[in-house]
Formats: structure tokens, C-alpha cells, sequence
């Protein structure tokens, strides 16, 4: 039985020993430590090609993790202010503290974002940063509830129906995955339409 407390679901992603999943504002998301993103890759059967994404509590919890120039960084500054919490994921330069699991591939770049639900919210604020994907095989349609979680992902983490219930109420989650911006050659090139409009 993989369906655990909120306080359990975060010290086992504390851990590093679990991988975890619950809902966001999008589809629902798998999570580990950052330095623990190979299960994820591994329980997806994820390509290394195709990078995780960072999530959090907080904007400031994520500048860490990339860098750029003071203009670059007030500039990204002020989208994350306009858009997060939301469903649009920034693609950045990576600083050095990204751990090398994320982005095998592509060690340069990092994608970022704080999720619009306060249960996910809730979660991060304890647990710190973490890598993220949605919840599903590689190649397939985002799994959205706990039993298929639990039939494709036995071994993951998932809040016990209490929880979820007892959760704080939240904006309808969206089936669409968070739009992907990345910034190149000082503009936003749109890697994936999702659930925002970006106006660059």
C-alpha cells in the first residue's frame, strides 16, 4: 500500500529514497530530490534527452538554479511575477547547483515553475525544490487519478483519499500540461503550448 499522509509523503521525498505524486494545477506530478532524478527516469523509462522539470514553493526558492545577467534575471523576474504560481514553466540558463541528473543531456539549461495549487504548494514548502514530470510512461497520456497512479506506479508515494479530500480548496486542475517557454538570444522561444498565453 503506496497511499501515505502528507507528512509522510514529504519525508519520503525528503529521503531521496521516493519517488512521490500529487496533483498540480496541470496533470498530476511525479517528484523526487533533484539529486534523485534518475528514478524518475527510470520508472518513466524516460529518455535522458528529454530533461525534468524543477518545481517549488516559491520563485525565490528557484533562482538558485540558474543564472544570467542582472538584466536577464529582472527580466525573468518579472514574468515569473506575472505568471507564477501558474502553469508556465521557464527554460533557463542552469547554474551549477542544478544537479546533473536533471538535464543529463543538456547540462545548460533548467526548466523552472510554482505551481497554482495549494496541496502541491503545501508539499513544497516542505520537501525544498524538486524534479518533476508528469505522471505516466514515457510516450503516454498524463495519468489523472491516484488508482491509475497506483496501478502503473506501485512503488510511488500517493496522498491517501483523506487528504486529498481534506485538501485546501484549489483551482480546477487543467489537462493541459504548463506552456514551456525558454529563453534564447535574449528573447522567449515557446517549446510546448500549454495552459498560458505567454506575451512576449
Amino acid at each position: 500500500m503506496t497511499q501515505v499522509s502528507i507528512n509522510a509523503l514529504v519525508q519520503g521525498a525528503i529521503s531521496g529514497n521516493h519517488i512521490v505524486s500529487f496533483p498540480t494545477d496541470t496533470v498530476p506530478a511525479l517528484a523526487a530530490k533533484p539529486d534523485r532524478a534518475e528514478l524518475i527516469f527510470a520508472a518513466k523509462r524516460r529518455s535522458q534527452d528529454k530533461p525534468l522539470i524543477l518545481m517549488a514553493a516559491s520563485a525565490e526558492a528557484l533562482w538558485p538554479y540558474v543564472q544570467g545577467s542582472p538584466a536577464e534575471l529582472n527580466l525573468w523576474q518579472q514574468v515569473a511575477a506575472s505568471y507564477w504560481p501558474g502553469a508556465l514553466t521557464l527554460v533557463l540558463p542552469a547554474s551549477p547547483l542544478v544537479p546533473p541528473a536533471m538535464n543529463a543531456i543538456d547540462r545548460t539549461t533548467i526548466g523552472i515553475r510554482v505551481p497554482n495549487f495549494p496541496l502541491a504548494l503545501q508539499i513544497l514548502e516542505q520537501t525544498g525544490p524538486l524534479a518533476t514530470t508528469s505522471a505516466n510512461l514515457s510516450g503516454q497520456a498524463p495519468l489523472e487519478s491516484v488508482a491509475e497512479i497506483e496501478a502503473q506506479f506501485p512503488e510511488v508515494l500517493t496522498l491517501v483519499a483523506a487528504e486529498l479530500a481534506t485538501a485546501p480548496t484549489a483551482p480546477t486542475a487543467s489537462s493541459l500540461p504548463s506552456t514551456v517557454a525558454k529563453w534564447a538570444c535574449g528573447n522567449w522561444e515557446i517549446l510546448r503550448q500549454g495552459a498560458i498565453e505567454l506575451e512576449c
